[in-house]
């Protein structure tokens, strides 16, 4: 492509007793006259570790080396500081991180990129599983995949297969398995990776994976290596539990539409799949609680056909009171014990699912968490799905953890509801309830999580541990667990035999697989545990983790690392991190396009240098893609202004917020933000429909020109739907929407986002996110239009006023006599702000930023008659005669 051309690439990878081992090696040339940049681009699985990557140029190699995070982020910082802007190396999407690092190489040069990385494969279904993303983007002379697997418990099935494998490459794919070794490598020609006869795209895009399982003659199997040892344990042909379920679903408002018809669609499929000796029940909750069955109820055919009446049935309206759901799904449950309704071995399982935050009853997160952590008291599971963008995933995992559960996200894709009923796949069938595997304490030190609440058919449980005396080469286990019929209890041993076989088959092993399965498993852990400790406990699980991390050079979310570029990259700097879930969506559907990659880079760079909260930097970057909350820190509260000039104000204390609307004329230009200290201002100009709506008495109008300026600085922006100018002094640089575009300079930070929005901070540090809005070209009559966001408005001084302006300092209110208003949906209510009393109505305003096509519903108390009485003065008092 351009002259570069990737002419090898092979995925090497080693599996060892389901820990995987990759290197992911890529060779290019290139063969044009000039110097050109080259991408090494790769997609990796959530679960995988860094371990290495190097650059090797005309014989040279530059290593990463990999350090804790703030040591990292200082040579970093201190590289961008001498304007070598760095390649930062992190992006995600839904079950992959992308690590993407470029570099210049001299005409004729070339270079070889090499990349490490290690997993623990998971069992799910009877199956592990691994995963290769394979998307070279152009034809490559040398390409193979090559997976090499040895399991000392032997091989029972082997498979591989690829979502782009045509018939043409099915016997491309090799696979043969005996005994304990098994292997799998794919080599397609060039030819046969042409989309066509003599088309040069590649028909190499998606997802190769590798399925497996192992001989389980014992229920359980201990290897011992080197002073550490890992235990797997993964019984068969146990009989089923029973299970108590209970399905607690938000049916808020936020919920209607395509998220409750997929949630529905999954319950209906699910009831086909519950076995008769399960009892279970729904939950529903919005402004109010309202419950299938006042009990859990025996899943016969009769209830399970009235089941499916009830789920038909559902619809979604109101707010979010999703502490009375969850305490009232815990009650029913904690009845169906006391009163024996129960088999006394079940397994007792809650689902909750939600698309927002509790905004009704008890909201407090921390309260919430209290409050179920207390009334499970350990003795039922709780699983949460967050659905769509709308959620608080901090505060859902937590809770999850805290009572021995897990979140899981549900992506608001056309395959919610499979994502759903795959969830409840993996937790339909549990075998134990509360396993535990002891190991004798004076032998082993630094042991990772040994009990267990379920055991679910399909899965394993895996423990590792250091001996004390690194010569030991035996263990006993006690397995204790409680199954459907009685009590399971066994003594397992490592015998001098299997010691024997295994010294034997060192030869087959890559370097201590075992000690980096430990440090794997207890770093994953440390993790996990992490999310729901405090303060000193916090503290101490940090230290560990990143001493691990450190030690076997591992990129957790707490340690980083650098890659240093040749000298004619200006030794640029780059960091490959470890995603957190703040950042994962928010780049998701960035352009993966040739040429971007350093585009991801300063994006990411801009986003460091301008310290945006992300807490409510939701939906930016198309419809698709989540948004995730985090509350790290407390809720970065915004004020907007969107679609028919909706002005949304937050008020953060009461947890609620305030709109109103301004209807004037097309062409009146409205002050949005004057601080006459930071010398920033913000005006809107109004655009009309194409043409008169004779149907309404209001006429539409929409912001369809914003001015930005900072009269310190001397810098204008004005943003159309079309072009985005700015104006630096005399200097005028033009861009349009079709760009995607980072631009840093003396005091602002810009970034264009195709299409779709764009972020812009300047001087102070008080950050806008301009929204497009784009309409069908030959809509009637409708045009495109711009909403306006502002984020870190604290930025600017206690003198800022206009129609947005005046509300970035707090504003308290109150409100009485909530009644009925016109619309039975939309209550009336009686407002005391500013002195005033003033008439609101409960309504909805839209939010664009999430999703700039249908836009989010926020609830608020809408303000009649432009504001009349909310804001300073009247409405009029705002028009100014120009943009700047």
């Amino acid at each position: 492509v351009n002259g570069l051309e990737i002419y090898s690439m092979k995925i090497d990878s080693k599996i060892t007793s389901r820990f995987a081992h990759n290197v992911i090696t890529s060779r290019a040339v290139n063969r044009g006259n000039v110097s050109k940049e080259v991408f090494f681009d790769v997609d990796l699985p959530k679960t995988a570790f860094i371990t290495n990557f190097s650059m090797t140029i005309d014989g040279v190699t530059y290593p990463g080396t990999i350090k804790e995070k703030e040591a990292a982020k200082k040579q970093y910082e201190k590289a961008v500081s001498r304007g070598q802007t760095a390649g930062l190396v992190k992006a995600s999407g839904r079950k992959t991180e992308k690590f993407s690092v470029s570099v210049s190489i001299k005409a004729a040069s070339k270079v070889t990129f090499e990349l490490t990385y290690e997993e623990l494969l998971k069992r799910q279904f009877g199956k592990y599983e691994m995963f290769i993303k394979v998307k070279p983007k152009q034809l490559v002379k040398d390409f193979e995949i090559e997976v090499d697997i040895f399991e000392p418990q032997g091989i029972t099935q082997l498979e591989a297969e690829g979502t782009f494998i045509t018939n043409e490459l099915q016997d491309t794919i090799k696979k043969t398995f005996s005994g304990k070794k098994g292997h799998i490598s794919f080599k397609p020609t060039l030819n046969q990776q042409r989309t066509c006869a003599n088309c040069s795209q590649s028909v190499l895009d998606g997802d190769f994976t590798v399925r497996y399982d192992v001989k389980r003659t014992t229920p359980d199997n201990l290897q011992i290596v080197n002073g550490y040892f890992v235990h797997f344990f993964a019984p068969t042909n146990l009989p089923k539990l029973s299970k108590n379920i209970i399905f607690v679903l938000d049916t808020s408002g936020s919920m209607y539409g395509r998220e409750i018809e997929q949630t529905k669609e999954a319950l209906l499929k699910i009831l086909d799949d519950i076995k008769e000796d399960d009892f279970f029940n729904f939950i529903l909750f919005d402004s109010e609680i309202s419950t299938w069955k006042e009990t859990l109820i025996k899943a016969t055919p009769e209830n399970l056909d009235e089941a499916r009446k009830f789920v038909r049935k559902i619809s979604a309206q109101g707010w979010t009171n999703l502490h009375g759901g969850l305490m009232r799904g815990i009650d029913i449950l904690n009845a169906a014990h006391e009163e024996n309704l129960v088999p006394k071995r079940s397994a007792s399982i809650i689902i909750m699912l939600t698309d927002g935050q509790p905004n009704v009853g008890v909201s407090n997160t921390q309260d919430i968490e209290k409050a179920v952590k207390k009334a499970i008291d350990g003795r039922y599971t709780l699983y949460n799905l967050g659905f769509g963008s709308g959620v608080d995933y901090g505060f859902l995992e937590r809770m999850a953890l805290e009572n021995k559960g897990l979140a899981r996200r549900i992506y608001p894709d056309s395959d919610a509801a499979l994502q759903l009923q795959g969830f409840y796949d993996e937790v339909s069938n549990p075998m134990l309830v509360d396993v535990e595997l002891n190991y004798p304490e004076n032998e082993i030190s630094d042991l990772t999580t040994n009990s267990f609440k379920h055991f679910y058919d399909g899965s394993e449980i895996v423990v590792a541990g250091r001996f004390v005396d690194s010569n030991q080469n035996h263990l006993s286990v006690d397995v204790r667990g409680e199954g459907a019929y009685d009590a399971l209890s066994y003594t397992t041993q490592q015998d001098a035999e299997q010691r024997a076989q295994a010294f034997q088959e060192q030869q087959y092993i890559f370097g201590e697989y075992i000690e980096r399965l430990w440090a794997y498993l207890t770093i994953e852990q440390l993790l996990e545990k992490r999310i729901t400790a405090t303060g000193e406990e916090k503290e101490n699980l940090t230290a560990q983790a990143l001493a691990l991390s450190l030690m076997y050079k591992f990129v957790t979310p707490l340690t980083s690392m650098v890659v240093t570029k040749p000298e004619e990259n200006d030794n640029e700097e780059g960091i490959a991190d470890k995603p957190t879930e703040v950042l994962n969506m928010y780049l998701q559907n960035l352009p993966s396009k040739p040429g971007m990659y350093v585009v991801y880079a300063k994006l990411l760079l801009t986003v460091k240098l301008i310290s945006i909260k992300l807490s409510f930097i939701t939906k930016l970057y198309g419809q698709t893609s989540p948004l995730y909350y985090t509350h790290a820190s407390p809720p970065t509260w915004y004020t907007s202004v969107d679609g028919d000039p909706h002005f949304i104000i937050s008020v953060p204390q009461k947890k609620d917020a305030i709109c109103f609307n301004i209807n004037e004329s097309p062409g009146m230009i409205l002050n949005l933000i004057n601080d006459p200290v930071t010398g920033i201002t913000v005006n809107g100009e109004l655009i009309g429909d194409k043409r008169a709506n004779s149907d309404a008495k209001v006429q539409n109008t929409y912001f369809g020109k914003l001015g930005i300026a900072n009269k310190h600085l001397d810098l204008k922006l004005t943003v159309t739907p079309e072009t985005i100018t700015i104006q630096n002094g005399d200097e005028k640089t033009g861009f349009t929407w079709l760009d995607s575009v980072t631009l840093q300079q003396a005091g602002l930070n810009l970034i264009i986002n195709r299409k779709k929005n764009l972020v812009l901070s300047m001087g102070s540090g008080v950050s806008f996110v301009v929204v497009l809005h784009q309409v069908w070209k030959k809509h009637p009559l409708h045009q495109d239009f711009l909403g306006l966001y502002t984020l870190k408005s604290d930025k600017l001084s206690e003198q800022t006023h206009g129609l947005l302006g005046q509300f970035f300092r707090p504003i308290d209110f109150t409100i009485l006599e909530i009644h009925p208003g016109s619309d039975p949906k939309k209550p009336d209510a009686t407002m005391i702000v500013k002195n005033n009393e003033l008439t609101v109505t409960r309504g909805w305003q839209k939010d664009y930023r999430r999703d700039p096509k249908q836009g989010v519903d926020i609830p608020c108390w809408f303000v009649h008659d432009n504001g009349a009485g909310l804001i300073d003065g009247v409405h009029t008092d705002y028009i100014v005669s120009s943009l700047f």
